[in-house]
C-alpha cells in the first residue's frame, strides 16, 4: 500500500453560484446539476488522496433535504471517509447559503464510492488513510458498514 494520507490533506471546498441555466421552472436548482457538482467534488478529493485517476463506482444514499434557489451560493465539501485497496468513498455535504442574509443551511448529502485507476484503465492500489479525529473515526467506521452492505448486495 502506498503511504498513507491525512483526510484534511484530500478535503475539498467547492462553490457555485446557482444561475438562471441550473434552475428548473421553481427557480430552484436542478437536482442533476446539483448531482454534476457532486460527482464533481468527490472526484478531485478522490484523487487528491489517490494520486490517480479515478471513475465513479457508485452514488450511495443521496438525500435531497431542501432546495437552492437562483441566486444562492452552493457550497460543497467533500472528504474521505474511508479507504480499501483500490476504492475509496467519500462523503459529500452540500449546504445552501443565502447571500443576502448569510443564512446557512444543509441542503444534500452523499456517500461515492471511487476506483483508481492506472494508465491502462485497471484498478490500483491507494494510500492508507490517517484517522485524527472520533468523527474521522466514526466516519470511516460507518463507511466501512456501508461497503460491507453493498459488497453483500451485488
Amino acid at each position: 500500500m502506498k503511504k498513507s494520507k491525512t483526510v484534511a490533506s484530500s478535503q475539498v471546498i467547492m462553490t457555485q453560484l446557482v444561475l438562471p441555466v441550473n434552475t428548473n421552472a421553481l427557480d430552484t436548482v436542478f437536482g442533476g446539476q446539483v448531482m454534476a457538482w457532486i460527482d464533481i467534488v468527490a472526484a478531485i478529493a478522490a484523487q487528491r488522496h489517490s494520486g490517480s485517476e479515478v471513475v465513479t463506482a457508485s452514488i450511495d444514499q443521496l438525500s435531497f433535504v431542501a432546495p437552492i434557489k437562483k441566486g444562492w451560493v452552493a457550497n460543497l465539501k467533500a472528504s474521505v471517509n474511508f479507504v480499501s485497496r483500490t476504492s475509496m468513498e467519500i462523503g459529500v455535504r452540500v449546504e445552501a447559503e443565502n447571500p443576502k442574509t448569510g443564512e446557512l443551511f444543509l441542503t444534500t448529502a452523499a456517500y461515492l464510492t471511487f476506483v483508481a485507476v492506472g494508465d491502462d484503465g485497471h484498478p490500483v492500489e491507494v494510500p492508507g488513510l490517517i484517522l485524527e479525529t472520533d468523527i474521522q473515526k466514526r466516519r470511516f467506521a460507518a463507511a466501512q458498514k456501508r461497503r460491507e452492505l453493498r459488497l453483500a448486495n451485488r
